[in-house]
């Protein structure tokens, strides 16, 4: 009964890497560029949720709408200032710029909320579901993780594939030059990109601090480099990848705590990541993309 109880912690905490990885592979599919930031996006995200809480004393639901709303504007705000500038210049000034905003926000965050951990009050107030004469406990945090993060997958992919946005965003991330000269707004459709990631960022943060209840400025770096992780397995760039790897990765992460090593697990992780990749470079849905001479 271990085994299937490991099972669902894995599929739970793999379920946040894989709304996390959303946000990752959606920012590399359109705008084909690595926001590194995002991991600290998910931190403020926790942050905003637990003061609207902690200090203001307002419902939980208000503290995930203002937490959704601010990581929405922060998203937009980043990416106005810090990437849009940079369009056409090369990858690496990019991914230092992220790194440097990454910074940016772990440090603001410490100067703000102080470097001590705060103590996250889990969202979740339903009873945990006890199975099999007590063998099998499932949280609330767990089911909730679960089915939210379904029903971003679902409502994403609808969104993709329906929606006006939707297509605008398919278009340019196919060719971005030629969705201009069709009348897309590429900058307004990449905003939007980054502003969808930064608001899955705040609803990862959130669920993943009710998982497990310790809160400070580096919070949202290791999740992130795992999310990050989760995405490459997948297939940047995939939708159903980003799901598919985050899930896989909380299993594996999982299992390899529970039956190998506690210490050795992240390595495991990137072991199986690095096989993957030698198998299909593209990752497990990714498409290779053939290169424009």
């Amino acid at each position: 009964m271990s085994f299937l109880q490991y099972l669902i912690n894995g599929v739970s905490i793999g379920a946040v890497y894989a709304i996390i990885a959303l946000g990752y592979t959606m920012v590399y599919g359109i705008a084909k560029m690595l926001n590194f930031a995002h991991g600290d996006v998910i931190m403020v995200g926790a942050y905003m949720s637990y003061s609207v809480t902690s200090y203001l004393g307002l419902p939980t639901v208000v503290g995930v709408a203002v937490a959704v709303l601010v990581c929405t504007l922060l998203g937009i705000l980043i990416e106005g200032l810090a990437y849009k500038p940079l369009r056409g210049v090369p990858s690496l000034a990019v991914l230092i710029t992220a790194i440097g905003v990454s910074y940016f926000l772990q440090n603001a965050a410490q100067l703000i909320w102080g470097s001590a951990p705060k103590n996250f009050k889990s969202i979740v107030t339903m009873k945990p579901v006890v199975l099999f004469g007590g063998q099998l406990t499932i949280t609330g945090e767990v089911i909730y993780t679960i089915v939210i993060s379904v029903l971003i997958m679902v409502a994403l992919t609808l969104f993709i594939n329906k929606s006006r946005m939707g297509k605008a965003m398919r278009a340019v991330s196919e060719d971005r030059a030629a969705a201009q000269l069709m009348g897309i707004n590429v900058n307004q459709t990449i905003s939007t990109t980054f502003a969808i990631g930064s608001a899955l960022a705040a609803v990862a943060g959130v669920l993943l601090c009710s998982t497990v209840p310790t809160l400070m400025p580096t919070t949202g770096s290791m999740p992130g480099i795992r999310a990050f992780t989760a995405a490459v397995f997948g297939g940047i760039g995939s939708i159903p990848g980003a799901m598919l790897g985050g899930i896989l990765l909380g299993v594996i992460e999982t299992f390899s705590k529970a039956y190998l090593s506690t210490q050795f697990s992240d390595a495991i992780v990137f072991l199986v990541l690095i096989v993957i990749l030698l198998v299909k470079p593209a990752g497990l849905l990714g498409k290779q993309i053939q290169e424009k001479v």
